[in-house]
This record gives C-alpha cells, sequence and structure tokens, in this order.
C-alpha cells in the first residue's frame, strides 16, 4: 500500500484526533491539553519522545531500520486569542481560544505521518524528527525548540527539514503550492512615540499637537516605502494602532502609533529599519518635536531551498498525480518561525488548501477569521505527503542524491 493508502484508512482516527484539538484550543507556548492528546496519539509507536523544558513541545525520534541521516518534520500546535463563529458539532469550547489557523489539522497530520512512517521503520534508510511545536502565534516556539536540541535530537543535525500549513481561503480544496527562495515575509514591529506639548484645543498655537505630527508621519511613511523599494523585493509598512489624547478639546502632550513591517530579503530589513526611523525624527523635528522610536524583530523570511522546493513538487505529483501541485509565483506576506529552522537546516515550506466544498477559495474567511473552516478530508492527503518527504528524502540520501 502507498501512504496515501495507508493514510486513508486511517482517516477516522485522524479526524477523531483533529476534532478533539479543535474543541480546547490553547495558547502560546504552554499547551498542557494539547501536549497530553499528542503522547496519547504517539503511544505504543517505537519513537524515542522527549518533552521541553520552557513549553509543551514533544519531539519525537523514529529509528530507521537501516543507517542513514535524519530528515525533520514539523506540525505547530497553538491556537489563536480568537472567539470562534463556526456552528459545527466540535466548535471550540473555550471563548477567546480558537484553531484560527489550522494547527490543529498540521498536529494531526503529523501524528498520522508517524503512525504511516513507523509501520515501515524497518524500509527508513535513517531517522525521522517530529518536531510538535507550541508558540509558533507570535511566540517563537521554533526559537525555543531549536535552542532546547530539537535539530540534534536524532544525534545529528537533519539534512532537510519539511513544515506544511492548510488555509482556509485562496488555494482550491486539496491543492499543494509552495516555490523555491522566499515563500513567507519578515515580520518586524515599529513602534512611535511623538513628543509634544499638551495645551488646549482652542489655541494649538500655544502648544505642540502630536497627534497632527503622527498622523504625517503615517502618512508619509507609505510614499517613503514606495520611492525607496524595489516593488520586485517589496516592503508593506502598516500602521495598525494609532494612540493619542483623551478629549475633544484636548491636545495631548504624546501620541504614539504601532506599525507592522514586512520584508523578503535582508537587505531591506536592515534598510527599511533605518529609513523608518529617520523619516519620524526628522518629521517631528520640523514640528519642533521630538519621537522616540523602537524596532521589534520578529520572525526572518522563510526562505525555501530551492533543491527541497523542487523536490517537495515531485514528490507530490508521484504521490497524488499531475494537477495536484503548483509553483507559487510570488511569496505570502505572513510570517512563519519555520523560519528559525531553513535557516540552519535546506528544506521546504508548503501549503495546502483546506477550504470545504461547498465555500469559494477567493471569498471563504481566510485564516484567523473567527468563521474560518478547514475541510477534515485534507488529513489524510498531508499526513501522506508528510510521510512520503521522509522516506523518499531518506531514500536519496542513502544513495548520495
Amino acid at each position: 500500500m502507498s501512504f496515501l493508502e495507508s493514510a486513508q484508512d486511517m482517516r477516522d482516527e485522524l479526524v477523531q484526533l483533529r476534532h478533539s484539538l479543535h474543541t480546547t484550543p490553547e495558547l502560546g507556548l504552554h499547551l498542557p491539553r494539547t501536549q497530553e492528546k499528542v503522547l496519547a496519539a504517539l503511544d505504543g509507536l517505537p519513537l524515542e519522545i522527549r518533552t521541553g523544558a520552557a513549553l509543551s513541545s514533544v519531539t519525537a525520534v523514529l529509528r530507521g531500520g537501516r543507517p542513514g541521516p535524519a530528515v525533520l518534520l514539523r506540525g505547530d500546535m497553538d491556537a489563536l486569542p480568537v472567539t470562534e463563529k463556526n456552528d459545527l458539532p466540535y466548535v471550540s469550547q473555550l471563548p477567546g481560544q480558537m484553531h484560527a489557523c489550522g494547527h490543529d489539522l498540521h498536529t494531526t497530520m503529523l501524528a498520522g505521518a508517524a503512525h504511516l512512517l513507523s509501520a515501515r521503520r524497518e524500509e527508513l534508510a535513517g531517522d525521522v524528527i517530529f518536531m510538535f511545536q507550541p508558540g509558533e502565534e507570535g511566540h517563537e516556539g521554533a526559537k525555543y525548540m531549536i535552542e532546547e536540541g530539537v535539530l540534534e535530537a536524532a544525534g545529528e543535525r537533519p539534512v532537510a527539514a519539511y513544515g506544511m500549513h492548510v488555509v482556509s481561503s485562496m488555494l482550491p480544496n486539496a491543492l499543494f503550492a509552495s516555490r523555491p527562495g522566499p515563500i513567507m515575509a519578515a515580520a518586524d514591529v515599529f513602534c512611535v512615540t511623538v513628543k509634544g506639548r499638551g495645551g488646549h484645543g482652542s489655541s494649538p498655537h500655544r502648544a505642540l499637537d502630536p497627534i497632527q505630527a503622527g498622523c504625517a508621519m503615517v502618512t508619509a511613511l507609505q510614499t517613503m516605502v514606495t520611492r525607496t523599494f524595489d516593488v520586485f523585493d517589496p516592503v508593506v509598512v502598516t500602521v495598525g494602532s494609532f494612540h493619542g489624547g483623551s478629549a475633544d478639546n484636548v491636545i495631548p502632550d504624546e501620541a504614539r502609533f504601532e506599525a507592522t513591517v514586512r520584508t523578503f530579503s535582508k537587505e531591506n530589513r536592515k534598510l527599511v529599519k533605518r529609513r523608518l526611523v529617520e523619516l519620524v525624527e526628522g518629521i517631528a523635528a520640523a514640528h519642533g518635536m521630538t519621537a522616540e522610536t523602537s524596532f521589534g524583530m520578529g520572525y526572518p523570511v522563510t526562505v525555501n531551498d530551492q533543491d527541497e522546493a523542487g523536490f517537495v513538487g515531485r514528490t507530490a505529483d508521484e504521490l497524488f498525480g499531475a494537477g495536484r501541485y503548483f509553483v507559487a509565483p510570488q511569496p505570502v506576506m505572513g510570517s512563519e518561525d519555520f523560519s528559525y529552522v531553513l535557516e540552519r537546516v535546506p528544506g521546504a515550506f508548503v501549503f495546502l488548501g483546506a477550504c470545504p466544498p461547498g465555500l469559494d477559495p477567493a471569498t471563504a474567511p481566510y485564516n484567523h477569521s473567527p468563521e474560518a473552516r478547514f475541510d477534515d478530508a485534507v488529513l489524510t492527503d498531508g499526513a501522506a505527503l508528510y510521510a512520503s518527504l521522509a522516506a523518499t528524502r531518506l531514500t536519496a540520501a542513502s544513495h548520495g542524491e
């Protein structure tokens, strides 16, 4: 039987696990109930299992029957601080917590891959590291797991690493997509506090209005981006928070805004930081004020290895047939902490369309929406692709490829 046929035989168990995870989502780095369910799903398999110290991670190593290198497979486990608005029999039971990004599917597919590969352990020419990771949603869980040794869990650093992410819209159901090079952006946070001088709203000439200066900064940021950076190496700066003042007739002492900054190259990531600071400080000075700035460095660019991205495409074609995988024409402006793994290990990150039947992928609620929905039918496909990537990559490595 192929991995796909074996995965299809596990469908009911996979759906049951996914629904159980979905009803009790957990946030951040500490996911005790999720960890417990993962350990239960792996119980009885020939795995070397270690749990995290700084986070509720699970690292499992499957030793192949033949000598060879290691391959890493990753699935993230944490949810989002979102109250679900779906009418489903397995809806989240915890207000303010929801698997709105599909991590419950990732966890389930990775557990499924562990079962599939364990059943063929003697055929594997090397080892497989299963990385069950908390804290992807802004908590740098991958970084913590790397610090705790996930990349050396099999005794040596893996020769390849693969991650997968479902999307509730954008891609047609059951379609895989990836690309060589950058596939997701770096995400940083730019914070500005404009220092003015408060006064009466009727006499702005007797004050230094930080709101007016801050508004000028927000507008100028957009112009700066379009006139500084090449459109073929894009930069996005979006101000998502602006606060100042407490009453209509009071000019405050200060105003504050925050922006997300997205880039796809190390050069632009460095340059945009410098240009943003120069711009707001210059505008503040022109208004007789000062600006305090901070730049929080978030996840780096997620960059797929060219050879590994091609390997993912070939493996998907062999497993599912032509037409189920396509090369994405451009990267996605979202960010991923799997980028920390791909900075150290050649590998690839791939998207899987999970838009339920009956919904239009072009208009269905996207990931992070309280109405985001994901099709259980893709669980078997994801588990099968994870397993095929690991087994085929180990075989290729044993042949010196």
